[in-house]
């Protein structure tokens, strides 16, 4: 009994030891609600998901809300681990390797209700100024259309305000993201706009982990395979309920 005893204990001690030197990761992303903001429910849906699916995979998390350009300077630079909310961009894979896709983004452009604007081609949108969030990425053919009048901003609610105001012809955005700022928009701002019936894009949302962790490549392995897994078990479902998604 005594060596099984000391037995138990070595075992016990090794798991300790591996508990206390597993990584702690350092997750970062903007407010971009209802997916990350602090101040919903566990982060909000994306934050919820990434975590879960690194807790299983065996890291701990702690989570850090900055702006945009922040945060991505922070995965360059290697102050942060793992970018919470990225579309792919083939530019960002020189700071950090994107994982498999774990939720879809559908963009939607979104103008005056008065305005006869119509959205088939990006060729028909040339003559409008438009209000972007500075430093997001759209999709491929809009943010490279040399073309487009760009109106750079620092967030979707300053946008569709200055879209209300008649400053910019459109603005665009996620559908669930526009959604959740114009229910918190006044009625004026909230009434006088609309989305065009066919999206610009539907971009598959990732985590980005920063190439300065040297365990980059194992941590987009863990969480692919936990979100597999979560989608399998029914998880992954759950959660997005409890999100209201």
């Amino acid at each position: 009994m005594p060596r099984l005893h000391r037995a138990l204990a070595l075992v016990g001690l090794l798991l300790l030891s591996h508990q206390a030197c597993a990584q702690t990761l350092r997750l970062v992303a903007d407010g971009w609600p209802p997916f990350t903001d602090s101040t919903l429910v566990n982060g909000g849906l994306a934050t919820d998901i990434v975590s879960t699916a690194l807790a299983r995979a065996g890291y701990a998390t702690e989570f850090e809300q900055v702006p945009w350009a922040r945060a991505m300077l922070g995965i360059s630079e290697g102050r942060y681990d793992v970018l919470v909310n990225a579309w792919y961009a083939e530019d960002r894979t020189q700071i950090g390797r994107f994982s498999a896709e774990y939720l879809l983004n559908r963009v939607r452009f979104i103008k005056r209700k008065e305005e006869p604007i119509e959205f088939d081609n990006l060729q028909q949108l040339h003559a409008y100024p438009i209000a972007v969030v500075r430093g997001y990425a759209y999709s491929k053919d809009f943010d490279e259309d040399p073309q487009m009048q760009k109106v750079p901003v620092h967030s979707f609610a300053m946008a569709v305000r200055m879209l209300a105001a008649e400053r910019v012809k459109l603005t665009l955005e996620d559908e669930y993201v526009a959604r959740y700022y114009l229910a918190r928009e006044s009625a004026k701002v909230r009434n006088a706009v609309e989305f065009l019936p066919k999206p610009l894009s539907e971009n598959s949302l990732h985590i980005l982990v920063s190439l300065k962790n040297p365990e980059h490549e194992q941590i987009v392995a863990g969480f692919d395979k936990a979100i597999a897994a979560m989608k399998a078990d029914g998880s992954y479902a759950r959660l997005l309920e409890l999100h209201g998604m």
